[in-house]
């Protein structure tokens, strides 16, 4: 099992400047350098200061300056919202001033909000048609020309420019949630990046199997893809038994603010919208403090080390810790360095 970062500056009010959020992300990802993590996972979203990231990839060029051997991944950028030529562009990019440590996470997109600032309106359900389309067109240009006539993108013979170290691309993980799409990413010769989001393990072992179903259906790709789990994550002592409430009550804030972006008619204040207010989840269980302490990768050392294992046993390539909890920075910098502490080793 390898271990990797995913983070956003992430902002939930004018109390910590864009600056010192920067400063903190650097600051976590360089920790999990220290320890050991292979990649650093950054995403794209806009106008979402919850989520702050416009483009990942001037942040993990930042990163690569900053670093020396951890991997620098886009995770995810949002198809609909990229030409061919400027993605393959940029990741090649990346690699060459990363020394070809750049990987590339592509998704769909999943926030009708920013598809309505980003795509005219367009339906983000249909953001798997550019996924599709994207894919194959940005390998193409990574290794050479390539003209390019598809339904939403057309081109003339083109190529990325510079071209990347990695031969014959950066790996590529595609966001997959579906049957459809894990069929797709497997055919393509594509990894595969999953997140039971609220969901238990159950959820968990539901995507491996659509993952494995994937695999046997597609014979003819003789390397079979990897596989990576995303999930928040918040470890404390057990020497404080009520400690995973810290973490519970801000994956708790967390998806009460998602709530509001996805599904809210609020219009956002200068970048900022409220959570939804605990009263509105009454009816769902998932939201309370104790099914989250289930869900979510909360607990003591020996208590995530012990579900990470299932999820090794079960064919997971890659464990994500996902730092986006509403906690502040020392309580995040606190969990991250115990999981590298008392975690990690049991995986070496």
């Amino acid at each position: 099992m390898r271990f990797s970062l995913f983070l956003h500056m992430e902002r939930w009010d004018d109390s910590v400047s864009p600056q010192e959020h920067w400063k903190n992300l650097v600051e976590l990802v360089k920790i999990a350098e220290a320890g050991g993590f292979g990649t650093v996972w950054i995403g794209e979203h806009h106008s979402m200061e919850y989520v702050s990231s416009p483009s990942p990839m001037p942040q993990l060029a930042y990163l690569a300056a900053e670093t020396s051997t951890i991997r620098l991944g886009s995770g995810t950028i949002i198809a609909p919202f990229w030409h061919p030529l400027r993605a393959a562009g940029e990741v090649a990019l990346l690699d060459v001033l990363s020394g070809g440590r750049a990987e590339v996470g592509i998704a769909r997109g999943a926030y009708q909000f920013e598809f309505n600032r980003m795509a005219d309106g367009m339906p983000a359900a249909d953001g798997g048609e550019y996924l599709r389309e994207l894919v194959p067109a940005m390998k193409e240009l990574l290794q050479g020309d390539y003209a390019h006539e598809g339904k939403h993108w057309q081109f003339p013979v083109s190529t990325a420019v510079p071209k990347p170290v990695q031969n014959p691309t950066p790996p590529i993980w595609l966001a997959a949630r579906s049957p459809e799409t894990h069929d797709f990413a497997v055919a393509n010769g594509c990894n595969v990046q999953v997140t039971p989001l609220m969901k238990d393990d159950r959820e968990v072992e539901d995507l491996m199997n659509k993952f494995n179903t994937a695999v046997a259906a597609h014979p003819e790709v003789e390397k079979r893809p990897e596989i990576m789990v995303l999930r928040h994550t918040y470890v404390h002592s057990p020497e404080e038994p009520d400690g995973w409430k810290v973490g519970a009550a801000g994956v708790n804030k967390y998806y009460r603010t998602f709530s509001s972006w996805a599904f809210g008619k609020k219009d956002p204040i200068d970048g900022f919208l409220d959570p939804t207010p605990e009263e509105n989840f009454a009816d769902r269980p998932e939201f309370e403090l104790e099914s989250l302490h289930k869900s979510a990768m909360i607990g003591t050392p020996a208590e995530v080390t012990e579900r990470i294992r299932h999820y090794e046993d079960l064919g997971y390539d890659e464990y994500s810790f996902w730092s986006d909890n509403a906690l502040s920075f020392e309580e995040k910098k606190a969990s991250l360095q115990l999981f590298i502490d008392e975690v990690v080793p049991n995986f070496q």
